[in-house]
């Protein structure tokens, strides 16, 4: 397994080896031990969750408030192009974000360490996500940025993405400035 540290502290790329022979392949996910020594991951993984969405949708910005949650995210079906946005105001890369596109043909995983912002759109027609996460979901606990918020800049490779009522609806990044 390779890991690249990315101009976020704590989010981290990383490539698992992968096993290719004219059966298909092999990898392992994940390993307690190997993720620790390899990529300094030491936070215990608390709970699973796998997403599915259609082409061309958008999920994000979200984050937890007061219990936030790293993730451990990669792409079982198809592909998508992830994004982590730095959202500590007090922090050197505030409003700063790493995307990537995480595929099941190039079996990248994304890591990211709480207290980050964190979305993606899907590039296929179809993709399903998975998740290992440090800390339970707390619906009342969680909040949004705009996936579209000028101060971000990001650059979506996608048009016309599709938007929960809710993605529609998160304020942009000057929610963290505000006293």
């Amino acid at each position: 397994m390779r890991t690249h540290t990315t101009h976020l502290p704590g989010v981290l790329i990383i490539e698992p080896r992968v096993f290719n022979d004219e059966r298909g392949f092999f990898k392992e996910s994940f390993n307690a031990a190997r993720y620790q020594a390899v990529a300094g991951i030491e936070s215990a993984f608390v709970q699973d969750n796998q997403s599915y969405s259609k082409g061309s949708v958008l999920r994000g910005l979200h984050f937890q408030r007061t219990k936030p949650q790293g993730k451990l995210i990669s792409v079982t079906r198809g592909a998508i192009f992830d994004v982590v946005v730095d959202i500590n105001p007090g922090s050197s890369t505030f409003g700063q974000y790493v995307g990537l596109e995480l595929s099941q043909d190039n079996h990248k995983q994304l890591w990211v360490a709480p207290g980050y912002a964190h979305g993606f759109c899907v590039l296929s027609d179809k993709a399903d996500i998975n998740y290992k996460c440090t800390d339970y979901y707390q619906p009342d606990d969680e909040g949004g940025l705009a996936w579209d918020c000028p101060r971000l800049a990001i650059n979506w490779p996608i048009q016309n993405p599709v938007l929960s009522a809710k993605d529609r609806s998160h304020p942009g990044l000057e929610q963290f400035l505000l006293p």
